[in-house]
């Protein structure tokens, strides 16, 4: 984990459970006497972001039941090597796919005090990101964009006037509904948890897969930002496979970038990335 990252200490339980009192029915000691939460429990990491989100940054927030709930410590992680990336206070971010639960504006908005704007496809998912805005006068600099068009990326999100630093991506990492439930049964198996839902992050089909996965995502993606030259500096998405990083980067290098790079990061036992490239 990055060595800024705030969350790379244990959870202060007790510290939590002052900031969101419902998150104590979750709480238990396991066997090796620290006190921790079931992480294969979705209402448990529900609970847990509230909490954090409430004694860390006084932000009031919640998700439909059906929607993806994002693990923090790991969404912060990209933002912080992002901002190594490019090492500068005043950023304009814009976030593609910014969900029902808006956590990376959030996270720039209160950690670094960047200027964010968050695009989306579900009309649904995007009224309940402007809840979580309407209810924090902290995050009100926020903007919000409906992406129109299901097949488009950056197309008819930036504007012709607009200037980012950089773009941010969480992309459907999954090809379809099957892949999903197989690379969960995996999951599950791995971890030998007994629970009977044991998707702990929960999500929607918008926001687990789409056609092609997060390879064909990216390759769209990477052949819009073409099209956006002076608008962005960095165009970046995580790559939750590392088998999908080479055709990945023949799509970007096919744009002709000035630079692309791949930036590792570690999360305890998970390791993932994300690709970077700019024009500039």
């Amino acid at each position: 984990m990055h060595i800024k990252n705030p969350f790379a200490q244990d959870y202060d339980f007790d510290l939590l459970v002052q900031h969101y009192a419902k998150l104590k029915e979750y709480v238990f000691i396991n066997q090796y006497g620290t006190k921790t939460i079931t992480f294969a429990d979705k209402a448990a990491v529900k609970a847990l972001n509230k909490a954090l989100l409430k004694a860390h940054y006084g932000i009031t927030w919640d998700i439909p039941e059906h929607n993806l709930c994002p693990p923090i410590p790991g969404r912060l992680d990209y933002l912080l090597h992002i901002a190594d990336l490019i090492a500068k206070p005043d950023v304009r971010l814009l976030d593609i796919g910014t969900g029902a639960n808006l956590i990376y504006p959030i996270l720039a908005t209160c950690h670094f005090n960047w200027l964010c704007t968050g695009s989306e496809v579900d009309m649904d998912s995007l009224k309940n990101a402007q809840r979580i805005i309407d209810n924090n006068s902290k995050l009100k600099s926020i903007e919000l964009r409906h992406q129109k068009f299901g097949n488009a990326i950056l197309e008819n999100i930036i504007q012709p006037s607009d200037k980012f630093d950089v773009v941010v991506c969480n992309p459907p990492f999954f090809k379809n509904y099957m892949d999903a439930q197989q690379t969960n049964q995996r999951k599950v198996s791995n971890l030998k948890l007994k629970e009977k839902d044991n998707q702990n992050f929960g999500g929607r089909s918008n926001e687990l897969w789409c056609k092609g996965g997060e390879e064909a995502f990216i390759v769209k993606m990477a052949f819009e930002s073409r099209w956006f030259k002076t608008n962005v500096h960095w165009f970046t998405s995580l790559v939750s496979k590392k088998e999908n990083l080479r055709s990945i980067l023949r799509a970007i290098n096919k744009t002709s970038p000035t630079e692309v790079k791949v930036i590792e990061m570690e999360q305890g036992n998970k390791k993932s990335r994300f690709v970077a490239w700019t024009f500039r």
